[in-house]
């Protein structure tokens, strides 16, 4: 898929008085054949490119509402399939546009069902996403990032420097493949394998927050895909300032990666927490718009033997919770090993005590059931093209993250 300018890029014209705002032409960065990608665009924008491409107004209104419905409700690629549009204006549309998707390098089935994607993109650059099917419900990972912003020391995403943002289109691309792979075209909201979405893949979304909001705006149109907002999850690593505005302009279900209740440990285990602290990181999880024991923030929590899974620390978390008075359910993850990895998962014995005393303070705390971990798609094992660092070499590039987040 091609760099695009940001889908919000229509600048629009200050104009006194009750007239609507004019959209002034923008350049639509053309792929390497020359043809512009639709995918991704909103609908305003792709209106524009219809434009900008010489049709009529009237005509590109009519042509992008035509398209949306193709693109996004029915998965259609080929313009010639597309019975409602005249036969005279697709080959048109065919030399001027495309409909892209990922390019699969890698399809792989664990023994469990769980599915895992690599992905490349039109530049060579390669990322994962992951489905997760369920008895009641399929869970599709998406990545925000090629790469990693942050570098949680558990993760191993988290070892991967930070190539580029995902475009909208990349981030809706990985939704549009899985709903491919599970033939669920055309789109509706009963009997799909896909029924919900969370932001957990490679990268942090909110250092990604209008490509990721973009495209999560696109995935949620009643129009297409159609998916309701109360079945997608950001989870975010702590990235403070921009919470309120994600509660705000995409008000989808929070998560937030705690796995520490302590600012000595936290600051290691997700050194973001140097930068926003623990206390300051829950009063922005109490100030996230919409929040209720319906819909309560998700806290993720990674179990690591000898580092955070004390009955002292489980009594801490209890603690934080109430006194910020959070809706709140905790996930205890085991820790899914990967090649170098600097700690151990928690004794399944350890891991039941601090359970129970989160559930006996009347907080949820169910352990996650480890999923894809024969074929590298568990949480925190997400990596493509690894490869071995020493610690040192960890280290510095640690330091060197951090410091480039300010």
């Amino acid at each position: 898929m091609c760099q695009r300018m940001p889908n919000s890029a229509t600048t629009l014209m200050a104009i006194p008085g009750h007239i609507d705002p004019v959209p002034v032409p923008r350049a639509f960065v053309p792929r390497a054949d020359g043809r512009i990608d639709l995918l991704g665009l909103s609908k305003a924008d792709l209106r524009l490119a219809l434009e900008t491409s010489q049709l009529d107004p009237k005509q590109a209104k009519l042509r992008a509402k035509q398209l949306w419905h193709w693109i996004y409700n029915r998965g259609v690629r080929d313009f010639a399939l597309m019975t409602d549009i005249a036969k005279t204006m697709q080959p048109w549309l065919e030399q001027r546009f495309v409909i892209s998707r990922p390019q699969v390098v890698e399809a792989q089935v664990s023994n469990d069902g769980t599915r895992k994607w690599l992905l490349r993109s039109d530049d060579g650059n390669d990322y994962e996403m992951v489905f997760i099917p369920d008895a009641d419900r399929g869970t599709l990972c998406v990545s925000s990032q090629v790469g990693c912003t942050l570098n949680c020391r558990f993760c191993h995403t988290g070892t991967m420097r930070l190539v580029r943002n995902l475009t909208a289109g990349e981030i809706v691309g990985q939704v549009m493949l899985a709903r491919d792979a599970l033939g669920e075209w055309p789109s509706q909201p009963e009997g799909r394998m896909l029924t919900n979405i969370v932001m957990m893949g490679m990268g942090e979304p909110l250092y990604n927050f209008d490509n990721v909001r973009d495209g999560l705006k696109i995935v949620m149109d009643g129009d297409g895909l159609g998916l309701s907002r109360r079945r997608i999850t950001l989870s975010t690593s702590g990235v403070v300032p921009l919470m309120a505005r994600a509660g705000e302009e995409i008000s989808v279900n929070l998560a937030i990666s705690l796995h520490a209740v302590t600012k000595e440990v936290r600051d290691e285990l997700v050194p973001i927490n140097k930068k926003y602290g623990i206390e300051e990181l829950l009063q922005a999880c109490a100030d996230y718009p919409g929040t209720n024991n319906a819909r309560r923030i998700t806290f993720e929590y990674v179990m690591l033997k000898d580092k955070n899974d004390s009955d002292a620390d489980a009594r801490e978390l209890v603690r934080l919770l109430k006194h910020y008075d959070l809706p709140a359910k905790v996930n205890l993850i085991p820790f899914n090993p990967w090649p170098g990895a600097p700690y151990e998962c928690s004794t399944p014995e350890r891991i039941k005590s601090f359970s129970n005393i989160v559930f006996d303070a009347g907080i949820s705390a169910p352990v996650r059931t480890p999923r894809g971990r024969d074929i590298d798609a568990a949480c925190g094992q997400l990596k493509t093209a690894s490869e071995k660092m020493s610690r040192a070499e960890l280290d510095r590039q640690a330091e060197a993250k951090l410091a480039a987040l300010g």
